[in-house]
């Protein structure tokens, strides 16, 4: 099923979005075995999206091959266990995580890349910047030495008004497009997920991260035992 479901994603996405342009497609990889997603990188997928640093952790020596990402709210005593094994953190949603991030990243003499996370729908349960705070969050957060910013994240809320949307994927690709003018490290503009995703490339998408429509129904096992290097649970305290 894996294998086949991501042969019909790639097919479909061959034409790019409505401005020609490549879609990435990320696995969202939250519950599946790395079986499952080996499986899947067999099958063609080249990026995968963990949403929890246990998970991510746990999973890492496990999985073979794939850009990683980092799909989740991040707490800042779990940045440690992401610097220098992730190629793109896309939920950067606050100064202080960012700033946490690029103090990591120069101790250890590497670049982080990521996204700014916006909340396009104004939801109290979604973090992000407010859509009017997000490029001046976006110059700031270019100036910080160890970050290199690749584009913008957002999720949309759950409507059935596609006009509406439709434009709120606009207004994120307006956003997109006035920092791309002026910078060429920006690359991604990350909309779209299993039941959205046709809709935000066909408004600018040029990433989607998919976990049902590759993957099936989810299913919630037992936590992963973590490995001895392993973050401790999301949520969990730590000294950090």
């Amino acid at each position: 099923m894996i294998r086949e479901n991501v042969t019909a994603l790639l097919k479909e996405l061959e034409g790019g979005n409505v401005y020609h342009e490549r879609v990435t497609l990320v696995a969202a990889t939250k519950t599946r075995t790395p079986e499952e997603i080996n499986e899947a990188i067999v099958a063609g997928i080249t990026d995968i999206g963990e949403n929890k640093v246990q998970e991510f952790t746990a999973k890492y020596d496990d999985v073979k091959g794939g850009r990683r990402h980092f799909i989740g709210h991040l707490q800042l005593n779990k940045v440690k266990y992401l610097i220098g094994k992730v190629d793109l953190i896309e939920s950067v949603d606050r100064d202080e995580l960012a700033e946490e991030l690029a103090k990591r990243s120069q101790k250890a003499n590497i670049v982080t890349n990521i996204l700014i996370e916006v909340n396009i729908g104004c939801e109290e349960s979604k973090s992000g910047y407010p859509l009017e705070e997000a490029y001046e969050a976006y110059e700031r957060l270019r100036g910080m030495q160890g970050l290199c910013v690749k584009g913008f994240m957002a999720m949309l809320p759950i409507s059935g008004d596609e006009q509406y949307l439709g434009s709120l994927v606009g207004k994120m690709r307006e956003l997109y497009d006035r920092a791309k003018a002026q910078d060429h490290n920006i690359e991604y503009l990350s909309m779209g997920m299993s039941g959205d995703w046709r809709l935000c490339i066909k408004h600018g998408s040029n990433m989607v991260r998919l976990g049902t429509a590759i993957f099936g129904e989810r299913h919630y096992p037992a936590p992963v035992e973590s490995a001895k290097n392993a973050a401790p649970a999301d949520g969990a305290p730590e000294n950090a």
